[in-house]
């Protein structure tokens, strides 16, 4: 890799990683909220679907209005994950759970949707032939940041504020770092507004294909991110203590999402040798499997319980990149930012409803069937991404 490469892709690493560590900070501190403020259950599940809600509106602005592809896409990330991190801090002085807070989280997750997505724009103009590594490690930093709440709230304990506030000043240093990554050869500039440019969602096979697949993924990813630290610790306190069942569960939640994030790198510079579609079909097939196990292990053994959780946090999310890849691929190069930016939307759009409806299904139905559910996405994924796989294999 040269030397520019190298030291732009990285500083988008950090940036990234920095950036999305805003995503679950709530969800990460929620048991501490709660136990301080009495915080009631549609509540505590709107402070992790606001983010979802604002991600989607954030997401079809910027795709629809095509300013990842017609703006310098560093500032447009800049920008928003400065102000990203002053909403997030905002929890510290809005009252728990109350309207501000919700609408804090509502107004980060539209932030956001100008760090990820335009993240990855910004990847993809560094390779073709290692795209599949480039935005591999892309949301191997997200997914590394989306778990660093979680290990925040670990090495914290009860005080959940200084949790919030480290992860605030953490993303707006993230979004100052990457003004200095350069723009790859292959970057490309859509010189006007071209909202037609969304029909290929569904005009072009392979990019309809990679955003259905993309849909089951989703349906599974964000519902598991948001509440395993919960239900391991229901799982955990059937034989332990409810204070060690919290503390683990934290820790639980982050090993499952860093280690995954981990795992987005080997599975990116695998996909770029056996195929971007093999590999979506080979992590879902697992994330299925261990999303069925983890099931119905709940309540039993702890050790059984976090080590299926384990195999579960390193599946679930390498296909997320590989879907991404996959649409930059099939798209004009001009417009794969706001191509890849409305297939985030749409995917975030699905997991409101799995964030939102996971805890209270879980209080009806019980955990076990809930976690069992989550493999439904992986499955109907799974038959989307046959087509494609099938088409690489006759290319070659």
């Amino acid at each position: 890799m040269q030397p520019s490469k190298l030291r732009s892709i990285a500083l988008l690493i950090v940036a990234e990683m920095a950036g999305m560590s805003l995503w679950f900070t709530s969800a990460a501190v929620l048991p501490d909220m709660v136990r301080e403020a009495g915080i009631p259950a549609t509540r505590q599940a709107l402070l992790s679907s606001a983010v979802q809600a604002g991600f989607v509106i954030g997401a079809l602005f910027f795709s629809i209005s095509g300013t990842p592809d017609r703006f310098d896409p560093r500032r447009v990330f800049a920008v928003s994950a400065i102000l990203a991190a002053l909403a997030n801090a905002s929890l510290l002085v809005a009252p728990i759970g109350g309207d501000a807070a919700i609408a804090a989280r509502f107004a980060t997750g539209a932030l956001l949707a100008g760090v990820y997505p335009v993240g990855m724009k910004i990847a993809v103009g560094w390779g073709t032939r290692d795209r599949g590594f480039l935005v591999g490690l892309l949301v191997g930093a997200l997914t590394l940041g989306n778990g660093t709440p979680y290990l925040a709230a670990f090495l914290g304990g009860a005080a959940w504020r200084p949790a919030i506030a480290v992860i605030s000043l953490l993303a707006g240093v993230g979004g100052l770092a990457v003004l200095a990554a350069g723009l790859g050869p292959h970057h490309a500039r859509s010189p006007r507004f071209e909202p037609g440019a969304i029909r290929l969602a569904w005009t072009e096979p392979r990019i309809r294909a990679a955003y259905l697949g993309y849909f089951g993924h989703m349906w599974e990813l964000f519902a598991m991110w948001a509440w395993i630290g919960a239900a391991s610790t229901i799982s955990y306190a059937a034989t332990l203590g409810i204070a060690r069942a919290e503390s683990l569960g934290k820790l639980t939640a982050f090993l499952a999402i860093a280690l995954g994030g981990l795992t987005c790198v080997v599975a990116g510079r695998v996909a770029d040798r056996i195929g971007k579609a093999e590999v979506t079909i080979i992590a879902m097939t697992v994330s299925g499997s261990a999303a069925v196990l983890t099931a119905l292990s709940f309540g039993g053994p702890v050790w059984i319980t976090f080590v299926l959780i384990m195999i579960w946090g390193i599946a679930v999310i390498p296909d997320s990149a590989q879907f991404s890849a996959l649409v930059a691929d099939a798209s004009p190069p001009h417009l794969a930012g706001s191509l890849m930016t409305f297939q985030t939307a749409i995917g975030f759009a699905l997991t409101i409803v799995t964030v939102q409806a996971t805890p209270l299904l879980a209080g009806m139905l019980g955990w076990p069937v809930v976690l069992a559910a989550l493999a439904i996405g992986p499955g109907l994924g799974i038959a989307a991404m046959r087509p494609l796989r099938r088409r690489a294999a006759a290319a070659g």
